[in-house]
């Protein structure tokens, strides 16, 4: 059964999250990728003000194609998150508590994670259409000289997501697999 959040997501809900449930998210999120988290970090350093808020936030890696006529956003389907591990800890100790991708995250960002109270979600890879049905609206808020890549301001309802890194640091990844082989 799918647990329900409500966006925005405090490190206290993060903590009751474990690796494996699966949630359903409504309310605001936000897109980011690679060249638009760089963006963030270097006005971090700087002290100055990003252009979202993002404590208690959840950034969605993804870079969606154009919509159709009469659609909210195109086809909106995860991107491989590795990309910002560089930059996800700086954005993490600034109050971000969820993210959205797919693929392995490293060990500064499991760190911060840990220590902060947030949660890494997995979208299933290739259902960028059928995601987008969850998305009802979608405006840009920065960056739009990066065109799929421009920081996005999305309402979502019932968004499926699955824990993949829980506040605690255990991996999806990793217990399914020894899950699985123990089974054998």
């Amino acid at each position: 059964m799918a647990i329900n959040i409500t966006v925005p997501m405090t490190p206290e809900t993060a903590r009751t999250l474990k690796a494996g449930d699966s949630v359903l998210l409504s309310g605001v999120i936000y897109t980011a990728r690679d060249a638009a988290h760089k963006r963030l970090c270097e006005l971090a350093a700087q002290g100055k003000e990003l252009p979202l808020d993002v404590k208690d936030s959840v950034i969605y890696f993804v870079g969606p194609t154009p919509a159709k006529p009469g659609e909210v956003i195109g086809s909106a389907g995860p991107t491989t998150a590795y990309r910002m591990d560089a930059y996800s800890p700086t954005l993490i100790r600034l109050g971000l508590t969820g993210m959205i991708g797919k693929g392995k995250r490293n060990a500064d960002v499991v760190n911060a994670m840990k220590e902060c109270g947030a949660v890494y979600f997995g979208a299933i890879g290739g259902c960028g259409a059928l995601l987008s049905r969850c998305i009802k609206k979608a405006e840009i808020i920065a960056y739009e000289d990066l065109g799929a890549e421009a920081i996005r301001r999305l309402e979502v309802e019932n968004f499926p997501v699955v824990v993949i890194i829980d506040a605690e640091g255990n991996n999806l990844y990793e217990t399914g697999k020894q899950n699985y082989l123990a089974s054998l």
